[in-house]
């Protein structure tokens, strides 16, 4: 039996993703059911306790795959040493990125207060990118002078809100100086806006940081204390 889908159409995802649990979920939970996995779409991540287990898993994943039809992405497959305080062998790869957030050493403090290095994830160069992207989109689409900040809060708030839900969740701040982009956004548009504060970009983030201490709910931004500094 043959099944035809549209390449992008709502039921090429849906296949896709059935057919990998059946070519590879549950192919690894028959065949290595002490390894751990997780899998979204077509990425997934497999939890092995040493490099010599996690090679063999690797070889066993690409015959799979070659017997189902398919294959492992070249570069992107790897084999990645999870490097922390307790784990300081020497890898050239100690860092891979999975829906959105890298996975890399970095500094954390314990519950005495004491820094340590531990194995965490934050915010991707990837996503960060597409973050700031799509607030340069906002610029553009709110250039009209007709515009009021509470329009622009209207139209930016549910994204912002969204990206502090996913990513703020781990090493919140990587994702707040990313957001911070909002901000020097929107004294931009103040300067288009208000002729007195053309080509001023001091003037115009501190006349903003004015408005976020009248009304720091106006933003999600400004809410988590993100704001821009007022001043004279």
């Amino acid at each position: 039996m043959q099944v035809v889908t549209c390449v992008g159409g709502v039921r090429s995802p849906l296949l896709a993703n059935l057919f990998l649990h059946y070519a590879f979920d549950a192919w690894m939970q028959r065949e290595f059911p002490g390894v751990q996995f997780e899998r979204y779409a077509d990425d997934a991540i497999v939890h092995c306790r040493s490099e010599r287990q996690a090679q063999s898993v690797l070889e066993a994943i690409r015959g799979r795959f070659t017997q189902c039809g398919l294959e492992l992405h070249p570069t992107k497959t790897q084999i990645v040493y999870c490097k922390d305080a307790d784990r300081r062998g020497v890898y050239e790869r100690v860092a891979f990125d999975f829906l959105g957030y890298t996975f890399q050493p970095r500094r954390a403090k314990n519950r005495a207060g004491k820094f340590f290095v531990s194995f965490l994830p934050a915010m991707s160069t990837k996503a960060a990118t597409r973050i700031r992207a799509t607030i340069r989109a906002w610029r553009m689409a709110s250039s009209r002078n007709n515009q009021r900040l509470e329009d622009l809060a209207n139209l930016v708030n549910p994204s912002v809100r969204g990206w502090m839900n996913y990513y703020g969740r781990f090493y919140r701040s990587k994702c707040v100086q990313t957001l911070r982009h909002l901000n020097k956004a929107l004294a931009a548009w103040a300067q288009r806006k208000f002729k007195r504060l053309r080509r001023r970009e001091r003037a115009s983030m501190h006349w903003l940081g004015g408005i976020a201490q009248r009304e720091p709910n106006l933003f999600v931004l400004w809410q988590l204390g993100v704001r821009p500094e007022a001043g004279s």
